[in-house]
């Protein structure tokens, strides 16, 4: 499998909280799916030094570009407009 660095960075317009806030569940319950399908290896929201989500960095693995695509078309924070960049690059988890 080939692994991803996701890193997903929010608006930042008045309203980006609330649409982030509304999508989260949807998107949790699609990383417990991921999680399950083997395709999940971490994630989390990052902050602001107040404590509030401004983004989420997730390591992802897919056997193919095919399904790393169908996740992307498919992730409700990218669907519901929650990140506004979001930057993947191929990644390797050390095996220490």
């Amino acid at each position: 499998m080939k692994q991803y660095l996701v890193t997903g960075y929010d608006y930042t317009d008045e309203g980006a909280l609330d649409r982030r806030m509304n999508a989260r569940q949807q998107h949790l319950d699609g990383a417990k799916r991921l999680k399950e399908s083997g395709n999940f290896v971490l994630g989390g929201a990052m902050l602001n030094d107040d404590g509030k989500m401004i983004g989420s960095t997730l390591v992802l693995q897919f056997e193919s570009e095919s399904e790393l695509q169908d996740w992307k078309e498919n992730e409700i924070y990218i669907v519901a407009k929650v990140w506004e960049t979001v930057d993947i690059k191929p990644f390797k988890v050390a095996n220490i």
